[in-house]
């Protein structure tokens, strides 16, 4: 009896905690930014995609030329849209239908890749597959499509893993097909996510091996002691291993890999190698660099949510998530929607003499619709969450209950009687109703 007395004891304290860090967390939400995400991703739409093929160009309408050799940031463009259609396909039909669309046409088209194989996402570079096969992965999650979790399958067994090398510094993958290509964190990081992620999807012990053997391998000849991923420490390594750690540490029950999670995103968001003025850094103009932070943010988001990782890193990264959210919106010129670009730096505004990137305004997308992810997650279902509709300069909408595609309801606001569970816009916020 006294067992069974204090096991009820131990666990009515671990319920009363998970609600304190519950209620701890939603304390940090500032407001919703749905409707800034919107904005944002319909400018990565219209300005970046070329909607036929879902998918996209290196600078508005293509205007460069550039967008032949684009593969692996495709991937990271997709996924903002990924998080899109999994935030609407519960309460607005329509856009996420075509958000599906767009994701199927991108896989039909390949990813946009210039080089082929057996399924059409064969590359001879070993990191871009990883990344389209992680994109690959979310699709598969999101939409409840096998396929393109198989073809993922497929692409590490078949064309990623031929190329392993298992010696005497560990099992590890050359970052590209070329004689003498050694490996990198940009390539054995995302490899060991994708595994953990393929043992969590097919439940193939194998996969599980492979994990932790590129886990070790990244430990023992790439990290650094102080939370580096690598050298130079560059935001979208650290995103990708700290998520493999996380997704380890669930799989395995190893605290070890909880602590190297918190390790490595924590050091993105707070060291001054990855940041400038508490905002995180210009990593550089060209197509990879300025893509850098869409990796990053999806999995610090993650880190966020995840009520097993540790309190003070959650709180903290979920306060510095919403100042650069803040910040980039601030600096945005709204004025020029819906060519609406996004910085290098969310520290400052957009240089309008300059041609504008596709890995920017996919940086600056991720940035907010995965902080929108974020502040839902935190909060309860039936609170009034501050989410701004999307910017229109034109649109006046006056107090009342609206739907979500603008239609009045009710011209009293208060007037909610009666009204069924669901979305809808109340004086200039989106609400939840239960």
């Amino acid at each position: 009896m006294k067992r069974i007395i204090l096991l009820a004891a131990v666990c009515l304290a671990a319920f009363l905690r998970a609600q304190a860090y519950s209620s701890i967390m939603a304390n940090l939400v500032k407001g919703d930014y749905g409707g800034k995400a919107d904005s944002l991703a319909f400018v990565l739409i219209e300005q970046f995609m070329n909607k036929s093929k879902g998918t996209f160009w290196s600078t508005p309408k293509d205007v460069k030329k550039e967008s032949t050799y684009i593969y692996w940031q495709q991937a990271h463009a997709m996924d903002v849209l990924v998080y899109a259609y999994e935030r609407h396909k519960g309460d607005d039909t329509g856009l996420a239908s075509q958000y599906n669309l767009y994701m199927r046409s991108w896989y039909r088209n390949h990813a946009n890749n210039y080089s082929g194989g057996s399924t059409g996402f064969e590359n001879p570079y070993t990191d871009d597959m990883c990344w389209i096969c992680l994109t690959l992965m979310h699709m598969s999650e999101a939409m409840g499509v096998d396929t393109y979790a198989n073809t993922a399958k497929t692409v590490f067994n078949n064309s990623i893993m031929k190329r392993a090398v298992e010696d005497e510094k560990g099992l590890w993958l050359p970052w590209n097909n070329s004689a003498g290509a050694g490996p990198n964190a940009c390539t054995v990081g995302p490899a060991c996510l994708l595994a953990a992620k393929l043992y969590l999807k097919y439940g193939d012990e194998k996969y599980l091996t492979y994990a932790e053997k590129f886990y070790t391998f990244m430990q023992n000849n790439i990290c650094k002691s102080d939370g580096r991923v690598e050298e130079p420490p560059l935001t979208y390594t650290q995103g990708t291993f700290g998520e493999a750690c996380r997704q380890l540490y669930h799989i395995t029950g190893k605290a070890i890999y909880k602590n190297k999670a918190a390790l490595y995103i924590n050091y993105a968001f707070t060291d001054g190698r990855c940041t400038s003025n508490g905002l995180l850094r210009d990593e550089g103009s060209s197509m990879d660099q300025s893509i850098f932070k869409a990796v990053l943010i999806p999995y610090a988001v993650n880190f966020c949510l995840d009520e097993e990782m540790t309190l003070s890193y959650r709180r903290n990264l979920t306060t510095l998530l919403q100042k650069n959210a803040n910040s980039l919106w601030k600096n945005l010129d709204k004025d020029s929607y819906p060519a609406m670009f996004c910085p290098y730096y969310w520290g400052k505004a957009y240089d309008s003499s300059k041609t504008a990137s596709m890995g920017a305004m996919a940086s600056g997308a991720s940035l907010m619709e995965n902080v929108t992810r974020l502040c839902i997650g935190l909060t309860t279902p039936d609170e009034e969450n501050s989410i701004e509709i999307p910017y229109l300069p034109s649109r006046n909408v006056d107090t009342g209950i609206y739907s979500l595609d603008g239609q009045l309801i009710r011209r009293n606001a208060d007037d909610r009687e009666g009204l069924p569970g669901g979305l809808y816009i109340i004086n200039n916020k989106k609400v939840i109703l239960k």
